[in-house]
């Protein structure tokens, strides 16, 4: 009798489970308003459940869902899937675009400072014998400005570096040695033999491995700030495939068939669909943290040994002390040339008006002790720059294998024996797969080819992988991301004279053997330069030579 009793509760409780069920899908008004409010036209839902037999993804029993609605839903799953990668993508292409110019513009007010800064105190210090020259400083900058824009394409930054200090040293021979005239073709001499007389002292071989240094980091560190909203860009373009709308329709909108449209997917179903929708993105991933430890490391670089900020701010200081070096090794730097370029015949425009005695360039000049230097980019610092975007760098690292856990989280899931698992309110059995291409092969819930990896990502991770060489060479101070001629250089430093062994005998040479007084020695092999060949144009040395009688005079009032 107690059998029977139970029996009789057992089959009651089924029969009301299968009439609630019945009901719901009788009645399809929770459907139609949900339908709806996707924005859709509500009379598309049928008023009670009919037959699913025409459905391609959802389960084709009794449902409040026809081909159309199926085929509707389907372009909304497709919305609904890239939505949340799609910010993400916005987000991290804003957060990097905002660094970048944040970095760009304290690089670029930098080297307007140091330009300011510099004519500012030279103005205060030589007086018109800068002012007379200040084209040569204002050329110097604009090639430096060049340089961080364009790097080697637009300026070879060491041969741009030996003419300006060539220059300096052709104005300045003729300011010391106001008594003798030059010819073109003596002074072709005396910029030839720059290096080797180290006129300027050690200054220029440490201010070109400052310059070259601090410039490669800075440019290329900015250009893979750049790089990054690129790669994201081109990457958000990926369209879905039609495997992966149709598993996003089933994770989705299936549950609305049913009528249980507030149902939300498991977490691991949810993990699967998206790993199989996202898995070229994810091959993304071992060269996007490539590129970002990169980034990294270099951004330690710029706080450290090459930071531009403290190679910018005192270059006018640097300059000024290559100029006293000069100064002061006058006597010395002139009786070498004269040894090696000739002995130059005296000034007779200097001779009617004084004697040597009397003209010569001795005059000490004061040091310049600014009060305040111009504020830097935005009043911020580079330190504080680089500590912000490291943080950012940090944070962003696994972006593209992580994008499933991201996305598959929060309201988008429901609790694991309440949730959709692709066919019932159940809990989720399958495996869950790894990321990328290869792992799905076994992915239960999208169909991928595995054998036709994206075109557009492919050409991403070859990008990342480019920068990354180039990011890891600034790191050492090389600059590769052109092909630069070596020969250019050939290993020397400017002003620094040559480490060689063989440079000794270069420089016995040009030194050791007295030429015919009167004469360069090198007339026969010497042209006078231009613009177009790197070379100093000569226009002006001469009022340059008359103004030095002037500037003489005024020597001991400048102390």
């Amino acid at each position: 009798m107690k059998s029977l009793s139970l029996l009789c509760v057992c089959t009651l409780v089924v029969l009301s489970g299968s009439m609630t069920a019945e009901q719901k899908l009788k009645n399809c008004n929770d459907v139609r308003a949900a339908y709806s409010s996707k924005g859709f036209n509500v009379n598309d839902v049928p008023n009670k459940g009919v037959n699913g037999a025409p459905l391609k993804v959802c389960p084709q029993g009794f449902s409040c869902c026809t081909l159309e609605m199926e085929e509707k839903l389907s372009q909304q799953s497709h919305t609904e899937i890239k939505a949340p990668v799609s910010k993400l993508s916005t987000n991290l292409q804003s957060t990097f675009r905002q660094r970048h110019d944040h970095f760009d513009n304290f690089f670029r007010e930098l080297l307007k400072n140091a330009e300011v800064s510099l004519h500012n105190m030279f103005v205060r210090t030589y007086g018109m014998m800068y002012v007379q020259n200040a084209e040569l400083f204002k050329n110097f900058f604009e090639a430096l400005t060049r340089y961080y824009v364009s790097g080697s394409a637009a300026v070879n930054l060491d041969s741009m570096l030996s003419d300006f200090w060539a220059d300096l040293l052709e104005r300045m021979f003729r300011l010391v040695n106001v008594q003798y005239e030059f010819s073109d073709a003596y002074m072709e001499c005396v910029s030839r033999h720059t290096e080797q007389l180290q006129p300027f002292g050690d200054v220029p071989r440490k201010l070109r491995i400052q310059l070259t240094r601090a410039f490669v980091a800075a440019r290329t560190f900015v250009r893979g700030l750049t790089l990054m909203p690129e790669v994201v860009n081109k990457v958000s373009t990926v369209s879905a495939s039609p495997s992966c709308v149709r598993a996003a329709m089933k994770m989705l909108y299936c549950p609305y068939c049913s009528g249980q449209v507030a149902l939300k997917p498991c977490q691991n179903y949810c993990l699967n669909v998206l790993r199989g929708c996202l898995a070229n993105q994810a091959d993304l991933d071992t060269e996007w943290n490539n590129f970002l430890d990169a980034m990294l490391s270099l951004a330690d670089r710029l706080e450290g040994p090459f930071n531009f900020e403290s190679v910018m701010d005192p270059i006018d200081v640097k300059i000024s002390e290559a100029i006293m070096n000069m100064q002061e090794n006058s006597m010395q730097v002139s009786q070498k040339v004269f040894q090696g370029c000739g002995q130059p015949k005296p000034s007779m425009a200097f001779r009617s008006k004084r004697s040597i005695k009397d003209t010569g360039f001795n005059g000490r000049f004061r040091p310049y002790s600014p009060d305040a230097r111009p504020t830097t980019a935005a009043g911020t610092s580079l330190d504080r720059l680089t500590n912000d975007v490291k943080k950012k760098l940090k944070h962003v690292k696994k972006f593209w294998s992580t994008l499933p856990e991201t996305v598959c989280a929060g309201e988008r899931i429901a609790p694991v024996d309440d949730c959709w698992n692709g066919t019932a309110k159940s809990s989720y059995e399958s495996v869950v797969i790894g990321n990328g291409l290869a792992n799905q092969v076994s992915n239960p819930d999208v169909d991928v080819d595995i054998t036709k990896p994206d075109t557009v990502i492919r050409s991403q991770i070859a990008v990342l992988k480019e920068m990354t060489s180039w990011l890891k060479a600034a790191h050492s101070g090389n600059d590769i991301s052109i092909d630069n001629d070596e020969d250019s250089s050939g290993g020397e430093e400017s002003g620094s004279g040559c480490d060689s062994p063989s440079c000794d005998t270069d420089r016995d040479i040009y030194f050791s053997t007295p030429p015919n007084p009167g004469k360069p020695a090198d007339d026969q092999r010497v042209k006078s330069r231009g613009p177009s060949d790197g070379g100093v144009a000569t226009k002006g040395s001469m009022a340059l030579a008359l103004c030095g009688l002037a500037l003489a005079l005024l020597a001991p009032h400048l102390r």
